[in-house]
């Protein structure tokens, strides 16, 4: 469905109301209703309830959810007449734990992407459209209420920075949509649900890990040798002495090499690849989002140079 410019959004922006600093903590009710109103138009409304598909994809949302949770139905639930739409609605529109709505957005979202693609669904001939108008409108929801998540290949991720979340994050899991990259998907994934998750030690060591498998991954396609254990260090030689980055580049990537040698792994060693003693060691968020944007960064940069290469 589509996003109005209305009046009061526009004088808004002119009186300089518009959020400039994310929040994780909270999901306001007006942003919820948003969701509910693109479920409806998306996955089906209450009228389309007994259409086979529609009551399908709720009740796959809710069973899934209701299994995780060790739970038979969720909360506010009918006690007598179970409605998989209402039950989801009215589970979402009150849920105060902001993890558990963000767990009912993200699945949501992949069925959404998953099943109302389908050609069949609802009999509709559009459906890919569809999915993709309502993933572009959660994210453009999700930045109108200063929220800071984003759905991005399937997986709901932490937004710290738009300009690099656009410039960096969003490119490198593009970049990294391809099989021979699966595994680096899958890492970087998960150093972002960590991150999410506050688990920061553990996503720092899946920056690292995202990081090695990418240039591993790269090794493999063009057959450069290297050692079935070797770390970050020894990868980075490998990928500079065969011409990943050209010998006339070299010298004006020297702060690139330096960053690729010491930036990503140092922060994982130091901070979380380690024992840390008696006193623990705390991983401040600011830290790990530098991370996750520098190691999206050089993703980036690598498999774009990958491509460039005979």
């Amino acid at each position: 469905m589509p996003i109005y410019d209305i009046f009061s959004k526009r004088q808004k922006r002119l009186r300089g109301d518009i959020p400039d600093i994310y929040t994780y903590d909270s999901i306001p009710n007006g942003l919820r209703v948003q969701i509910v109103h693109i479920w409806n138009a998306t996955l089906g409304n209450r009228d389309q309830y007994f259409d086979g598909d529609v009551k399908l994809a709720y009740e796959s949302i809710v069973e899934i959810l209701c299994e995780e949770y060790g739970v038979f139905k969720l909360p506010r639930a009918d006690e007598y007449e179970r409605n998989f739409i209402s039950e989801l609605s009215n589970f979402f529109l009150h849920e105060s734990d902001i993890e558990k709505s963000i767990d009912a957005i993200e699945l949501s979202f992949k069925i959404i992407t998953t099943y109302t693609r389908k050609y069949d669904y609802l009999r509709r001939h559009n459906g890919s459209k569809l999915a993709d108008n309502a993933i572009s409108d959660l994210n453009t929801r999700f930045k109108e209420h200063g929220v800071g998540y984003q759905f991005v290949e399937k997986e709901i991720i932490r937004t710290d920075s738009e300009l690099l979340h656009v410039e960096a994050v969003k490119p490198a899991l593009r970049l990294l949509n391809q099989k021979s990259y699966q595994g680096a998907q899958e890492e970087f994934l998960s150093a972002y649900e960590h991150y999410r998750h506050g688990k920061n030690k553990e996503a720092l060591n899946d920056c690292l890990k995202a990081f090695e498998s990418t240039m591993k991954a790269i090794c493999d396609k063009k057959n450069w040798p290297y050692q079935a254990t070797a770390t970050a260090k020894p990868l980075i030689k490998v990928c500079f002495d065969n011409g990943l980055i050209p010998p006339f580049w070299e010298s004006h990537f020297s702060s690139l090499r330096s960053t690729l040698e010491s930036g990503i792994p140092t922060g994982r060693n130091k901070m979380a690849g380690h024992g840390q003693g008696a006193t623990p060691v705390a991983v401040p968020d600011h830290l790990v989002a530098y991370m996750l944007h520098m190691t999206a960064s050089t993703l980036v940069f690598l498999t774009t140079a990958e491509g460039t290469l005979p």
